[in-house]
């Protein structure tokens, strides 16, 4: 995989990656790592709400009147 970067994104990378003393790609590694674990709680989130909502819709229609 390539991953093409804007200039302005690079020199943010190189600056962060050495503030935080890793390597550019170590850091462009975990952004992926904490994108996706974002990105899954989310999901999961989403879906435990819709199950809640379809298991009390009726008591959240009656709380909405």
């Amino acid at each position: 995989m390539t991953l093409r970067l804007t200039d302005g994104e690079r020199a943010a990378l190189r600056e962060r990656a050495a503030l935080d003393g890793v390597s550019m790609q170590e850091a462009a590694r975990r952004a992926v790592r904490e994108f996706v674990a974002r990105r899954d709680h989310q999901d999961r989130v989403g879906t435990a709400a819709a199950a809640v909502m379809q298991s009390h819709a009726e008591a959240l229609r009656r709380l909405g009147e």
